[in-house]
Order: structure tokens, then C-alpha cells, then sequence
């Protein structure tokens, strides 16, 4: 199973960490839903800036 770590990378302090171990990513414009393992779900608003899927690592701009 591939589970990814998501960093919010447009804060002003070192990246911060959005939500762990997310399984599933769905994007609608510039709405994103963030799903973990557990079936916990966040929605935010932003733009994905990089994937990474070996490192379990996903960027995004998110501007709140």
C-alpha cells in the first residue's frame, strides 16, 4: 500500500504537514480532497505543486 505524507509548501514556517498517511487524492479544480487510511477526509483549497509516490510525498500550494 502506498500512502503519502501531504505537506502544505506556501506556508511561512518549514513546510507543514496537511494530513499523513493519505491513500487517496481527488482533485476538482482547485478543490482537493485529501483521504487517509483511517476514511478521515479534508478538503482544501490550492493547487498540487509534486507528487513524489516512492517517497510517499505530496506538495501543495494551499494559500489559507
Amino acid at each position: 500500500m502506498c500512502l503519502a505524507t501531504v505537506y502544505n509548501i506556501s506556508k511561512p514556517e518549514p513546510e507543514s504537514i496537511v494530513l499523513e498517511y493519505v491513500s487517496r487524492i481527488d482533485v476538482n479544480g482547485t478543490e482537493i480532497t485529501l483521504t487517509d487510511v483511517m476514511g478521515e477526509c479534508k478538503v482544501v483549497e490550492g493547487t498540487i505543486s509534486m507528487v513524489d509516490l516512492t517517497g510517499g510525498v505530496v506538495k501543495i500550494n494551499c494559500p489559507e
